[in-house]
């Protein structure tokens, strides 16, 4: 018998700081590690990969950018803006761009409110980031906030796989178990007014990419095997 996703609830309201906390103490502990991991877990790069055919410009942000290893990728096709609440990542992706000779405008800043104006950009780039926002409709309601009407946001993330197999399934519920907050979006990007699609990369269905469009008709919700 086929197993039912355990998405999480939301954190209430007087939790929400404290998870913030957490979660940014723990990255500011791991940066190093971190940053080691993605530049040697071929895997992890792969996906991460995935969502760079998908950018359109000019105008990019990249919310929860990390290290600061997709932004390299691109930053030098486009007019490229990023935030991250943690500072010790914002400093460590500075260097990675400045030691690359490209250039993006960082700054440290909370996706719950993101200090750019209404319909700024025509871009949004979220990857393995949403999980670990302990809002997610306020997250949500600020990335439709500064994206034009027809702009694409995609978002990389787990979710529980499709077909229910053993291991996609156990991953996803490893990185619960690991403090992540796992989200069934699709209910998510539809009350926020995007059209999706889903599309599995890897991760035995456990890590998916939701391509979306704000203002625009509604694309098929189920998951796009390749």
């Amino acid at each position: 018998m086929a197993q039912s996703p355990q998405y999480d609830r939301e954190p209430p309201a007087q939790e929400r700081r404290n998870y913030t906390d957490r979660m940014n103490q723990a990255y500011t502990r791991f940066a190093g590690l971190y940053a080691w991991a993605v530049r040697s877990l071929p895997v992890w790069k792969t996906w991460l990969r995935a969502v760079l055919p998908h950018i359109v410009g000019p105008r990019v942000l990249e919310a929860s950018f990390g290290t600061g290893y997709l932004l390299t990728q691109y930053a030098d096709r486009f007019e490229v803006s990023g935030i991250d609440y943690n500072e010790r990542m914002v400093l460590i992706a500075g260097r990675e761009l400045e030691r690359k000779g490209l250039q993006a405008d960082l700054f440290q800043a909370d996706v719950a409110n993101l200090p750019f104006q209404e319909s700024f950009f025509d871009c949004i780039v979220n990857t393995m980031a949403f999980s670990g926002y302990p809002d997610g409709n306020q997250a949500m309601s600020e990335f439709r906030r500064v994206l034009r009407n027809g702009g694409r946001l995609l978002i990389l993330d787990f979710d529980f796989p499709e077909n229910g197999n053993c291991a996609g399934w156990s991953l996803t519920r490893l990185m619960q178990r690991s403090g992540d907050i796992i989200r069934d979006l699709r209910p998510l990007l539809a009350q926020h007014g995007f059209a999706f699609e889903n599309r599995v990369i890897g991760g035995f269905g456990s890590v998916q990419l939701f391509i979306a469009h704000r203002g625009r008709l509604r694309i098929s919700p189920r998951a796009v095997h390749r």
